[in-house]
């Protein structure tokens, strides 16, 4: 069943609604308005009210199940033109065309897709490897006998950690270098 909703005297460019009415048209209801939620143009924000209307249309004037709701049809007809003056130069004047729409917004239930069942042939058997024999005579391919690897391990070298000693003994040469008196002609920075 068909459900429409139609906003009237919209200020905005029917041209601007068309190029977004065709993004959305053909799509699931739901689907539609929530993409048009984000996008940023004033035609989608006011294309939405519309469709958010039909579906409220569709839920309780005739009881339809808004998540079975699908756009059928989206029109955007040109509305009353308003025409203003901006002054120019030499006391000229140029025409400002100021536009508006009219939105119709049609819904409709979606019908159930039924998939139409494809005709299948069986599997063809796969081909046997044959190995020719010098005699003419075919036999059947047969698998290597799979042998057991084994590896072998190597040790490894475990590098030691220094200990406390060596790390004391570092320290003390450090402290040694860092305590020597200068030599003459070197200077501090």
């Amino acid at each position: 069943m068909e459900v429409r909703a139609v906003a009237k005297f919209v200020r905005v460019q029917p041209r601007k609604v068309r190029l977004i009415a065709n993004e959305v048209k053909g799509k699931p209801a739901i689907y539609a308005a929530n993409h048009l939620r984000f996008h940023p143009s004033k035609g989608a924000f006011v294309l939405r009210k519309v469709l958010v209307s039909a579906i409220f249309n569709a839920e309780n004037t005739h009881g339809l199940d808004s998540s079975k709701l699908k756009i059928r049809e989206i029109r955007v007809d040109e509305g009353p033109v308003l025409k203003r003056i901006q002054a120019r130069a030499m006391g000229r004047a140029n025409r400002i065309q100021k536009r508006m729409s009219h939105i119709t917004v049609v819904v409709d239930e979606m019908e159930p897709v039924v998939l139409a069942k494809v005709a299948t042939t069986p599997e063809k058997p796969r081909p046997k490897l044959a190995v020719v024999a010098k005699k003419g005579k075919k036999t059947e391919a047969k698998a290597a006998p799979v042998e057991e690897v084994k590896e072998d391990v190597v040790a490894e070298e475990v590098v030691d950690a220094p200990t406390e000693e060596t790390v004391a003994e570092v320290t003390e040469e450090v402290a040694a270098v860092e305590t020597a008196p200068e030599v003459e002609g070197e200077e501090k920075n």
